[in-house]
């Protein structure tokens, strides 16, 4: 059976520091804001958009947090490279929107720039897939498309409460940014935990034909 590259621990740690790191991130600028700030109806965009208390904070943390996808790409050597790729694209577009913040009217930028980031975020999947029974499940395509549809169905619920303004527009965002940083993690995770398998299944193999 042939084997496939595992992912280093930088890797892991990467991947696990990006869905952390975004939630202190964004709860932690909503405690520093003076007025009440309600993360149900309220954007992660208005915790960094000019006139908002510590607003670098935010921004911050969104470019950290594009760092470590642009790393867990890197590490993801298992994967598929064209899902690699988008993943960084998707991760540095997405580090735009704190150069673009918003301000008062329209903010054409970082609506161009945040679109972008959540579709490479949410497509890298279907690039990243392989065939072979020596693939981690969560590189397969049944586990990369289900990873795909459920990141749109969220998005397309984000985009529905934009357009309609409803009060759900910040919670359902924060649904779609922590999708989007889960999924990673756990792509990594099939990588590393389905390791220990294929090398015991091999080391038997070895001490087999040792003892024939």
């Amino acid at each position: 059976m042939p084997s496939v590259p595992s992912v280093p621990w930088w890797g892991v740690a990467a991947s696990v520091s990006g869905p952390v790191l975004l939630v202190a991130g964004w709860t932690i600028a909503a405690r520093l804001q003076p007025a009440p700030f309600d993360p149900v109806s309220q954007t992660v965009s208005a915790l960094m958009q000019v006139g908002a208390t510590d607003r670098w904070l935010m921004s911050g943390a969104l470019v950290v947090v594009g760092v470590c996808y642009i790393v867990t790409g890197a590490a993801l050597r298992p994967a598929g490279t064209a899902g690699r790729l988008i993943l960084v694209a998707g991760a540095m577009t997405g580090m735009l929107v704190a150069a673009f913040p918003l301000h008062p009217g329209i903010s054409v930028w970082h609506g161009v720039w945040s679109v972008l980031g959540f579709a490479g975020l949410a497509a890298w999947p279907l690039g990243a897939w392989r065939r072979g029974p020596a693939v981690p499940w969560g590189l397969r395509r049944p586990a990369c498309v289900t990873a795909v549809v459920v990141q749109l169905v969220l998005l397309a619920w984000f985009v529905v409460e934009v357009v309609l303004t409803g009060g759900w527009t910040g919670l359902v965002e924060r649904l779609v940014g922590l999708a989007q940083a889960l999924v990673p993690l756990i792509v990594v995770l099939s990588c590393r935990l389905s390791r220990p398998r294929r090398t015991v299944g091999r080391s038997a193999l070895s001490i087999r034909g040792d003892a024939a």
